[in-house]
């Protein structure tokens, strides 16, 4: 299974940025997904889920209201849109793919059992 972000980038506060997860190598459209992020310094959190056919998800708190999670499976893409970046929004952001058909939607990370390399997100103020 592969996992590959893209999107990321500079950006100044209150702007936008759209991230992409492509996938590969297995039947992706029956997996939930998610967005993790990790700042320097600190350990990787959770940002967003999405389950198999994109009819349900949850975003963490902090990112309530700004971020959307979407998935295309015709495409096998998964997409991040974020609204009214902020400074604290810096971080590099990684896609990721559950390891079971029983995880239905999951914030938590050891459910998740394929990752992306990352893409770098860099919010100015």
């Amino acid at each position: 299974v592969q996992l590959v972000e893209s999107g990321g980038g500079l950006v100044q506060a209150g702007g936008s940025l759209r991230l992409s997860c492509a996938t590969s190598g297995r039947t992706s459209s029956t997996y939930t997904m998610g967005w993790f992020r990790q700042a320097p310094g600190k350990e990787r959190e959770f940002v967003a889920t999405i389950n198999w056919n994109g009819a349900s998800t949850y975003v963490a708190d902090s990112v309530k209201g700004r971020f959307t999670i979407s998935r295309d499976n015709a495409q096998n893409t998964m997409v991040l849109q974020m609204n009214s970046l902020k400074p604290g929004d810096t971080a590099v952001y990684y896609c990721a793919q559950a390891g079971s058909l029983r995880v239905v939607r999951s914030s938590v990370r050891s459910d998740y059992t394929y990752w992306g390399q990352g893409t770098q997100v860099t919010v100015s103020s």
